[in-house]
């Protein structure tokens, strides 16, 4: 493997795990408010969208063999987002509002039916995010060995994929530990599961960048259904999760609007700053 793309899959795992890390400890210096965490969600969903379907989808579907490549695709895409929404179902994680302004209770309809946080209720959303987040590290292991059989691996390789986790993992780490701390949990239990959450996504990443040569025959066929589950992972957190818990809130709907487009923006835009063969079909 290039030395090159090595070195910066692990600059991009240690920029995850010190983001997630600092999201963690953000509560401690900073007081989130509702819209700063709602415009946050918008841009981090239009980005997430954009990256699956500009950059994941793409490069799954020109690593397939023809002539069902892009059926093939979409199979892989679907069960990603199916089991996403599991996940997301039976965990109930990203719960993403960690202000307590006044008058944010009207707003959304479902607050009303929030339990009050237990001693444990941080077990599930912290396995559920786990998972969640072994998932991200397994689409940017993906995405830089697309890079390598795409036959270039020159600019900022898995340059989307590594600002859409980038952006998402503090929010995921706020989630773990707001909940901890109102379940009544130390200073240093939060910190111990802040440390080890932050490390689950360089984690997933690694093993599956450096994992997937022991199934040299296939290869190519498991980095593209990997690159397509993970596009159906990201849609599903976008369109699932994220979106509908900003789309309750009646304030700010043109900046909140105007965040999630610029995040698709953004996602588009990266494609320059990526190989420009990536998305050619090669079989």
């Amino acid at each position: 493997m290039p030395a090159s793309l090595t070195l910066l899959l692990f600059f991009y795992c240690l920029a995850i795990a010190c983001f997630s890390l600092a999201g963690g400890l953000l509560p401690n210096w900073v007081r989130m408010t509702h819209t700063r965490t709602q415009l946050v969600m918008s841009a981090v969903s239009g980005l997430m969208l954009g990256v699956a379907f500009y950059h994941l989808l793409p490069h799954s579907i020109a690593l397939q063999p023809a002539p069902r490549a892009a059926d093939t695709s979409v199979w892989w895409l679907m069960i990603g987002l199916i089991v996403m929404l599991l996940l997301l179902r039976m965990f109930h994680f990203h719960q993403h509002d960690f202000s307590s302004e006044e008058g944010r209770h009207h707003d959304h309809p479902h607050d009303h039916d929030q339990p009050a946080a237990h001693s444990l209720s941080w077990l599930g959303v912290a396995l559920g995010l786990a998972l969640h987040t072994l998932i991200d590290g397994v689409a940017l292991g993906a995405v830089m060995l697309g890079e390598i059989e795409g036959g270039e691996a020159a600019g900022l390789a898995g340059v989307g994929v590594f600002l859409a986790i980038l952006l998402h993992k503090p929010l995921d780490a706020m989630s773990i530990t707001t909940i901890m701390e109102a379940g009544g949990w130390g200073r240093g239990a939060r910190a111990a599961t802040n440390l080890v959450f932050a490390v689950m996504c360089p984690l997933g990443a690694l093993l599956f960048f450096f994992g997937v040569d022991l199934f040299a025959d296939s290869r190519n066929m498991i980095v593209a259904a990997a690159l397509a589950f993970s596009a159906g992972a990201f849609i599903c957190i976008a369109l699932s999760d994220l979106l509908p818990e900003v789309h309750f809130h009646s304030h700010d709907r043109a900046k909140l609007t105007l965040a999630f487009l610029l995040g698709i923006v953004l996602a588009y835009g990266i494609g320059a700053l990526e190989p420009a063969s990536v998305h050619t079909a090669h079989y």
